[in-house]
């Protein structure tokens, strides 16, 4: 049942209606419908397309409300915003495979007050909450600086015809002139509904400067990204272009370039050398790498390096292991003198590796200040064994 006993109120576009009305409601998933606004809309829910008949029935009123989750296939009351916009159906089309494709005009904001059906669609009484003011001087300057910022977004976006910027500089009332910039603007759903609950005209006028001003930096910031990707493609483009042509003409001459000779170069050494399986499989992987790569790319500097660094090393290469420890004993003693417990410390564990014929276990750690023998300690240890003595530093490695 419809209730028309309050005082009847103007909406915006100059539409007749009654505070406190029951109304049909349809809640729009991902979209906000400003008033002044004409929007096309496809409805496909059971409840919206019988909220869209019962307004035709009647006044073709409706109202226009958001859901709080796009995602919600049947929200219920508490997932839909208390602030909508009463809007009137200018055409309705229904398609064969049982959606309705609608065009609305948003007329004013409106708040819910209550739901009084929701089967078999919802149906809410609504009151109006529009609070116009007058516009003083400071609300015109506002208004001229919200055009010439939305003309400098456009220029940026070109999202708007030039029809558009000329109603809007038609525009003298300052809630509308918000609510007409807001709609012809990308924003997100949470800006577009802070801007449609902002009931006062002037603080709504200065919530879209504001936001207006933040897209423009992010499409300043958007337009230098482009300019900078699309020059870094053009660079690659070009240089792609000329060492495709420079390998063109070293094929015509029977030359190979600097590039491909390394990486035959690299594969002939990989072959040579008696690598593991797993290590041999990654250094041809890296050479694979390393020739897709330009030349002059930082990258390529550091595989290069690394295959070296590979290929340097001894691999399948051993020594044979002098467990001998009165030996041992003898050639720390006469390398060093004092130091006992470090070198009683160091001939256990030499004891222990003779008995169990294996170096694996606890490793050795020397520590002192610079200066106290920790090196020569650990070079009479790889004399006393008949190793190699390696010696690289680990500064800054975590």
């Amino acid at each position: 049942m419809e209730l028309r006993e309050h005082a009847e109120k103007q909406t915006d576009n100059g539409h007749e209606f009654f505070g406190g009305e029951v109304l049909p409601l349809l809640p729009l998933r991902g979209m906000i419908v400003f008033p002044y606004m004409v929007v096309p809309l496809e409805v496909g829910r059971e409840k919206s397309v019988g909220a869209l008949e019962d307004a035709m029935v009647h006044d073709r009123l409706i109202l226009l409300s958001a859901q709080r989750e796009a995602k919600i296939d049947e929200p219920q009351p508490e997932d839909i915003h208390k602030i909508g916009t009463l809007a009137e159906i200018k055409q309705l089309m229904k398609l064969p495979d049982g959606t309705i494709r609608v065009l609305v005009e948003g007329l004013s904001r409106m708040e819910i007050d209550a739901f009084v059906q929701e089967d078999p669609f919802y149906r809410v009484r609504v009151n109006t909450v529009e609070q116009e003011q007058a516009g003083n001087l400071e609300t015109e300057a506002l208004m001229r600086s919200i055009v010439e910022q939305f003309e400098q977004f456009n220029k940026i976006s070109k999202k708007v015809s030039a029809e558009v910027l000329v109603a809007l500089n038609a525009i003298d009332e300052p809630g509308r002139l918000a609510d007409e910039i807001a709609a012809h603007m990308g924003l997100r759903m949470e800006d577009k509904q802070s801007i449609l609950e902002t009931i006062n005209a002037e603080d709504r006028l200065s919530k879209v400067f504001e936001i207006l001003t933040r897209e423009i930096e992010i499409s300043e910031l958007e337009k230098k990204i482009h300019l900078r990707v699309r020059k870094q493609m053009e660079k690659a483009q070009k240089e792609y272009y000329l060492r495709e042509q420079i390998k063109a003409i070293q094929k015509e001459l029977g030359d190979k370039d600097d590039r491909a000779a390394e990486v035959e170069e690299l594969r002939a050494r990989i072959a040579e050398l008696d690598l593991p399986d797993y290590v041999s499989e990654k250094a041809l992987k890296e050479v694979d790498r390393l020739e897709k790569m330009p030349p002059m790319v930082a990258e390529a500097v550091v595989v290069r390096n690394y295959l070296d660094w590979l290929l340097a090393l001894p691999w399948n290469v051993t020594t044979e292991d002098q467990l001998d420890v009165n030996e041992a004993e003898r050639i720390l003693d006469e390398d060093h003198y004092g130091l006992e417990k470090v070198k009683e410390r160091i001939l256990e564990y030499l004891a222990v590796c003779q008995l169990s014929k294996r170096l694996r276990g606890p490793i050795l750690c020397l520590i002192g200040p610079p200066g106290t023998g920790k090196t020569s300690l650990a070079k009479s240890v790889a004399r006393a064994l008949g190793r190699k003595f390696v010696r690289f530093s680990l500064g800054g490695v975590r």
